[in-house]
């Protein structure tokens, strides 16, 4: 089932702001709210559709990459599984919205509404790094080896946090890594799950820290990673490599690594999209006369003609000679822009041939918008 325009989902305009957004997103989240709507399956998915758009448009690297790619500009955000409760990263807002009842995100997006995994809840954080390449290795595809700097799991306590390896049960949340708690709403009485703040959600007790990590079950590490780099990413764009990114405390799962691509200047070549532009100079003659010129491109040179009579700022297109669509056979084509180059020193010769030039134009009577290479081909003809 193909997804809804996330902004026909929200029901606001492409130009919405920040506060529009947030406002139409509270409203379908009202109306909609599983406590609202008992057992009711259409409205659940209508939360949890409301709750992606929001996410998408509420963060403005996201909406950006989603107005200019839509949908599948942002399945990486998300994953092969789509949108989840582990993607949600606004809950401020969400607090902001429902008062902090934070544990139907989970029940609903992923988190079962039971006992928590500590390996699930200390998830490490995402990190981000710059990768810059040329055109040519864009155009190819092209995989780095990157040096970082991450948090990685302890080699002395094995990542526990422990030093003997022991931990004891929270008396507090009773190992679930959750604290419950009933208040009233507008909807009545509300069951507000939040995380225990004595074992920070984990469940467990640490009491003989490690020494090397001092309980956190990770220190700081120097590793390599290699990025592979698909042909036809633009710059600005990014590459997410799952689960290497920081290890979570005490056992937790990797994060991600977000690497945002920046694109090199070329000498030669200017990009748009698919497409490539390249300026060629040519000389009076040839734009009068027409000629057949040896254009280089992201492969090999290639021949183009040049029309009889062409003026400065004309393009000519080689088909299939741009850069490769992302994830795709096709490719973009090469515009070569001809720009006619006045000479600014003359040798005897040619200073005698444009004198005869200009004679010939004061026998002539021009035509009101004639070109100077028509003149000159008729001169020459």
């Amino acid at each position: 089932m193909a997804k809804r325009d996330y902004y026909e989902v929200l029901d606001v305009d492409k130009a919405a702001d920040e506060s529009a957004i947030k406002k139409a997103y509270r409203k379908l989240a009202m109306q909609y709210h599983p406590d609202k709507n008992p057992d009711n399956k259409t409205a659940e998915d209508k939360f949890k559709e409301a709750s992606e758009a929001y996410e998408v448009l509420s963060d403005p690297q996201k909406r950006q990459i989603y107005d200019q790619y839509g949908h599948a500009g942002i399945e990486n955000q998300f994953g092969s599984g789509g949108f989840s409760w582990e993607n949600f990263t606004h809950f401020e807002d969400i607090n902001d919205i429902f008062g902090g009842f934070g544990g139907i995100f989970e029940s609903l997006f992923g988190g079962g509404g039971g006992r928590r995994s500590g390996r699930s809840s200390n998830r490490g954080e995402d990190l981000q790094i710059e990768l810059s390449l040329t055109l040519q290795e864009i155009a190819n595809g092209v995989e780095k080896t990157i040096k970082i700097n991450v948090k990685d799991a302890c080699d002395k306590c094995n990542g526990s946090g422990s030093e003997d390896g022991k931990s004891e049960t929270c008396t507090q949340c009773r190992g679930s890594g959750q604290i419950r708690q009933i208040r009233q709403s507008l909807f009545g009485q509300m069951q507000q799950i939040s995380e225990c703040p004595s074992c920070r959600g984990e469940g467990r007790i640490i009491k003989n820290r490690c020494s090397k990590c001092y309980g956190e079950g990770r220190i700081p590490k120097f590793k390599e990673i290699n990025v592979k780099v698909p042909a036809g990413v633009e710059d600005g764009q990014y590459i997410r490599m799952r689960g290497v990114g920081n290890s979570g405390p005490r056992g937790g799962s990797h994060g991600d690594i977000l690497v945002l691509i920046h694109e090199k200047q070329d000498d030669k070549f200017i990009r748009s999209g698919v497409n490539l532009l390249i300026e060629y100079p040519v000389s009076f003659a040839q734009a009068a006369l027409g000629d057949e010129i040896i254009v280089p491109t992201l492969s090999s040179p290639i021949k183009l003609k040049v029309p009889v009579g062409t003026q400065s700022g004309k393009e000519l297109r080689a088909k299939g000679q741009g850069m490769p669509a992302l994830h795709s056979v096709a490719k973009g084509d090469l515009i070569v822009r001809i720009i006619v180059v006045t000479p600014n020193r003359l040798t005897k010769e040619e200073q005698e041939l444009f004198a005869k030039l200009k004679e010939f134009d004061k026998r002539h009577k021009l035509e009101p918008g004639r070109s100077f290479f028509s003149r000159l081909r008729d001169f020459f003809g």
